[in-house]
């Protein structure tokens, strides 16, 4: 190639490269780390439904529901992302649980009711599967059905009214390169995929362990979490003009539970 054909094909390479769409370089609107404000979230106004009676757990409103012993003892799950879960009564107005996968514990958890027996106060620390963090949580929940005579006294139905988790459980960072998308998480959860509808493998999840992603438009795209190829969440994810503030609304397939949560770029 003469000198002259060399500039040609440089100056070529130039307009090409300067002539691309302006798009082809944006960086994408996900691209950043994201903090849930649970203050400004709308979680679902399903009631959860449960009793300790006779020495029995019952969940109604798990799917599927739950039915074991409540003796404190681990006793076998199925279609949960735990295999086990211990209840425990520690007192007429409070109860334990601890879940297990594999025998690893994934959450610890108490519930506590007041004494005008219309609040129930529920801690719980999870233990992510591929992290060393530990995520605190506090939810507070509204009677909203009566107990069962003679259960326990956080039995009945209930509204969640609030919660509060620790802040690596609320936190995402999202980073795209062409059509691709990768999430991570301070708990050690993370994926890499395509928008393009397929399923891609999750790390570090005990919920779901595939995820499909789909393109709408340039501020949003909608996320599948599957559970061995069962759908367990859809959701839709925004982010708002401004880029400031992504609204995801997030349904639990079992259950057809809504939330609407609501991030805000860091």
């Amino acid at each position: 190639m003469s000198k002259s054909e060399r500039l040609a094909a440089c100056v070529l390479f130039l307009m090409l490269v300067l002539w691309a769409p302006a798009s082809s370089f944006a960086q994408s609107p996900f691209d950043g780390t994201w903090r849930t404000n649970l203050d400004q979230s709308k979680l679902s106004p399903k009631p959860v439904v449960f009793a300790v009676n006779q020495g029995m757990y019952d969940c109604s409103s798990c799917s599927p529901k739950i039915h074991v012993k409540a003796d404190g003892q681990d006793q076998a799950v199925a279609g949960q992302p735990y295999d086990t879960v211990s209840v425990r009564e520690v007192d007429p107005k409070s109860i334990a649980t601890t879940t297990k996968k594999h025998g690893k514990t994934l959450t610890e958890q108490t519930r506590t009711v007041s004494d005008d027996g219309n609040t129930l106060t529920v801690k719980v620390a999870s233990h992510p599967e591929n992290s060393d963090q530990t995520v605190s949580a506090e939810a507070t929940y509204t009677r909203v059905g009566k107990a069962p005579a003679g259960a326990n006294g956080t039995s009945g139905s209930w509204r969640i009214n609030k919660v509060q988790e620790s802040a690596n459980g609320l936190t995402t960072t999202y980073t795209s390169s062409g059509d691709e998308l990768s999430m991570s998480a301070p708990t050690g959860e993370s994926y890499t995929a395509k928008l393009d509808g397929k399923d891609y493998p999750v790390k570090g999840a005990y919920a779901y362990n595939s995820v499909s992603l789909k393109r709408v438009d340039d501020r949003t795209i909608e996320e599948t979490d599957k559970r061995d190829g069962k759908v367990m969440y859809a959701r839709k994810m925004t982010v708002a003009p401004d880029g400031k503030k992504m609204t995801v609304v997030s349904t639990y397939q079992p259950t057809g539970a809504t939330s609407t949560y609501v991030a805000e770029k860091q």
